[in-house]
């Protein structure tokens, strides 16, 4: 059983867990954990209070088999990020899946994850704006759908299906045909979105 441990923090956005917690805990039945700083309870962008059972100090890398950061405007501060960064870069040394999208990608990019491989996130400038020792402006990929690149998983906010998709695809790669017919049902809303008035 593949093990997820989703990372919250106050103000996180409720549209960017949701797809990839239900996929991986109803399709594959996936541990799916959450973890907080200090466990504490932390509110949404909506306003749903979240009582993650994880002090987020407590996790080690051997307890999960991907982490996955979720977007919040909190992440823009440095001190934030270092709550997260260290356990990230740990996790990727250790072979483990790490996933960040919107604010997400900053505690990635604070870890160094973005250098040396393909990764997005709202903008380039977001990342270079946020984080100083950011260095992979030469790897952004600038496009509305989440990369995966060496285990790294990156999206914009605005991408939480494809995000859901590329994390789904490395721990489950033995899965692909059903993670495309979701892939599918997902974007099926937006086919022929262009010509509707």
């Amino acid at each position: 059983m593949k093990r997820l441990h989703f990372v919250l923090i106050e103000g996180f956005a409720d549209w960017e867990y949701g797809l990839l917690a239900a996929l991986a805990r109803e399709s594959f039945a996936a541990d799916v954990a959450h973890a907080s700083p200090g466990g504490r309870a932390v509110t949404s962008i909506g306003g749903l209070v979240a009582k993650p059972g994880l002090r987020l100090e407590e996790v080690g890398v051997e307890d999960f088999d991907a982490l996955v950061v979720v977007g919040s405007e909190g992440w823009q501060k440095p001190e934030v990020r270092a709550l997260v960064a260290p356990l990230a870069a740990a996790a990727h040394r250790a072979g483990r899946v790490v996933a960040g999208i919107c604010g997400g990608t900053l505690a990635l990019a604070e870890a160094g994850l973005l250098e040396g491989r393909a990764h997005t996130s709202n903008r380039l400038d977001f990342l270079t704006a946020h984080v100083g020792s950011y260095r992979g402006a030469d790897h952004y990929v600038d496009r509305p759908r989440a990369v995966a690149a060496d285990r790294v998983v990156s999206a914009p906010g605005t991408a939480p299906a494809t995000f859901a998709r590329e994390v789904a695809r490395l721990l489950w790669p033995e899965r692909a045909a059903e993670i495309a017919g979701f892939a599918a049902m997902m974007a099926a809303e937006h086919e022929g979105a262009s010509a509707a008035t």
